[in-house]
């Protein structure tokens, strides 16, 4: 049985780098109009965050926590790599 607070982590962090990114479109919207900038760094941390869960959990998930951590990792990789560095740097 998946863990519910292990899953609403990996969807905390993954929603940190989407927001740090660009992505989620109301906070988005709302942080370009109040002057705030996209932020690269926080995105990476999240990523770097996301591996570890991924190798201080290894062995101990069950198969839908394992599975939502992947993607989680895929996605943040997949947002980074179209982002462009000149417009997510803080």
């Amino acid at each position: 049985m998946s863990n519910t607070d292990f899953l609403g982590l990996i969807q905390s962090l993954t929603a940190a780098a989407e927001t740090s990114l660009g992505q989620l479109n109301a906070l988005t919207s709302r942080m370009q109009r109040d002057g705030v900038s996209r932020n690269r760094a926080t995105a990476e941390r999240s990523l770097r965050l996301l591996e570890m869960l991924v190798q201080k959990t290894r062995g101990n998930l069950d198969a839908s926590e394992a599975r939502a951590l992947s993607e989680a990792v895929l996605n943040v990789k997949k947002l980074l790599a179209e982002t462009p560095l000149e417009k997510a740097q803080a």
